[in-house]
C-alpha cells in the first residue's frame, strides 16, 4: 500500500498511533484497508484469532487479558465484536484498573496456563472462555448458551476439557449455573437441535455486558 504509506514493518492490526485518522481512512476506501474492531487491517490480513486480538488490544493502553465476550469473538463464535470490549488482570499483578465507557476490566484468579499469546496481545484460553461465559450471571442463559455452543462446535475436544475443570472446580461463584448451561447446551447437541452454527441460531454480540464477580 505503498499510496499511503502502509508498510511491512508496521503491525498487522493498525490504529491511530501508527498512521494518521485521515490517512486510514483513505486507505479503507481506496479498498487496501478493511476494518476490524477499532482497528485497521491491510485486505490480504487473514481474519484470525491473532488478528481479532491485536484490534481488541487497541483499546487499552497495555497488555490486559482479553476475557469473556470478546475472547468468544477473539477465538470465531461471535460474527461482531462486543460493543464493550472485556479485559481481566491478575489479581497478583496488582495493576490499577483501567475505566473506559467502552471497556471492561476486573481483577480474576488466572493462571498462566488460562492465557493465550497472541502475537502482541493475551487472551484467555478456550477452555477458560467457555467456564467463564457459562459462570457469567450477567449474561441471559441462552445467549450464553448460544455462544459456547459455537466453541464446543468448531473446536473438537474442547467440551471434555471443560468437563475436566468443573470436576476440579470447588467454591466459585455461580458453579452451578455453570454447570445447568453446560448441561444443555451438550443436550442440545445430541437431540438435533439447531447447532450455533446455523443461520438461525449464529449468535451477535447484541448481549449487555454488566461486570460480574472477580474469582
Amino acid at each position: 500500500m505503498p499510496q499511503h504509506g502502509v508498510m511491512a514493518r508496521l503491525p498487522p492490526v493498525l490504529g491511530t498511533d501508527d498512521l494518521p485518522l485521515a490517512e486510514l481512512c483513505a486507505a479503507r476506501i481506496d479498498g487496501e484497508l478493511y476494518i476490524v474492531d477499532e482497528g485497521w487491517a491491510p485486505v490480504d490480513e487473514p481474519d484470525l484469532p491473532s488478528v481479532r486480538a491485536a484490534a481488541v488490544a487497541l483499546r487499552v493502553p497495555r497488555r490486559l487479558i482479553i476475557e469473556r465476550l470478546s475472547a468468544a469473538w477473539v477465538h470465531g463464535a461471535l460474527d461482531v465484536a462486543p460493543r464493550i470490549a472485556q479485559f481481566c488482570v491478575p489479581l497478583n499483578e496488582r495493576v490499577a484498573v483501567v475505566a473506559g465507557p467502552r471497556t471492561n476490566v476486573r481483577e480474576v484468579v488466572i493462571d498462566a496456563a488460562d492465557v493465550l499469546e497472541l502475537g502482541p496481545a493475551r487472551c484467555t484460553t478456550l477452555s477458560r472462555t467457555v467456564f467463564d461465559l457459562l459462570r457469567d450471571a450477567a449474561l441471559d442463559d441462552s445467549f450464553a448458551e448460544l455462544v459456547v455452543a459455537r466453541l464446543l462446535e468448531v473446536h473438537p475436544g474442547l467440551g471434555e476439557a471443560v468437563r475436566m475443570r468443573f470436576a476440579t472446580a470447588h467454591r466459585l461463584p455461580h458453579l452451578e449455573l455453570a454447570r445447568t448451561r453446560f448441561a444443555r447446551t451438550t443436550a442440545a447437541k445430541t437431540d438435533g437441535t439447531p447447532t450455533a452454527g446455523s443461520a438461525a441460531a449464529r449468535p451477535q454480540s447484541s448481549a449487555p455486558v454488566q461486570p460480574s464477580l472477580t474469582r
